[in-house]
């Protein structure tokens, strides 16, 4: 196990700061194909999959698809505050990190889904940070355990479409810029 559920309270506050100060819901992401609306949908419709395989519980039955739920209402910050105070507190535990759990239908390491939900937290908060005109804070030690972990899982997820084409960053680069180009991300996106 990594250092990474330690990582995950402070990356989740920031997280959360980072979506308090969203104001333009229909702003466009450097997540290609969500404006800042379906972002939020995706990160609610995924969130409780996520708290599921920490907890190794049976995920939820969706009844409609990301695209058609429709999650992002009246107190949308307010179920994202709540459902990332649960994933931390499930990916606190060490025992969430540990063994194989299910995602779907999908076995895997919990450790990956572990990393995973820092990488939500990490990527989509910077893709909302960058929507918004707003600066992420990432300390270096948090921007290189993402980093590690999009470049383990970099090829499958590029083959799923989770990831894009890996973006070249100058060998300098600070360490944020360095996991968003490995997750396919252009640090330079405006």
């Amino acid at each position: 196990m990594t250092d990474s559920p330690r990582l995950l309270a402070p990356a989740a506050a920031e997280f959360l700061r980072i979506a308090g100060g969203l104001t333009d819901l229909g702003a466009r992401t450097p997540c290609t194909g969500y404006d800042v609306r379906a972002l939020l949908n995706h990160l609610l419709y995924w969130g409780p999959w996520l708290i599921a395989a920490g907890c190794r519980s049976d995920p939820p039955v969706p009844g409609v698809t990301e695209a058609d739920a429709g999650l992002v209402a009246e107190d949308w910050l307010g179920a994202l505050e709540k459902q990332t105070g649960t994933l931390v507190d499930v990916f606190s535990a060490p025992a969430a990190w540990t063994g194989m759990t299910a995602l779907g239908s999908a076995s895997l390491p919990a450790a990956v889904v572990g990393e995973m939900v820092l990488g939500e937290f990490v990527l989509h908060g910077w893709d909302l940070a960058a929507a918004s005109g707003q600066e992420l804070g990432c300390p270096a030690e948090t921007a290189l355990a993402v980093h590690t972990a999009a470049e383990a899982m970099g090829a499958q997820a590029r083959s799923m479409g989770v990831y894009g084409p890996l973006v070249p960053v100058p060998p300098d680069a600070p360490p944020l810029a360095v996991a968003l180009g490995a997750s396919g991300r252009d640090p330079a996106w405006h």
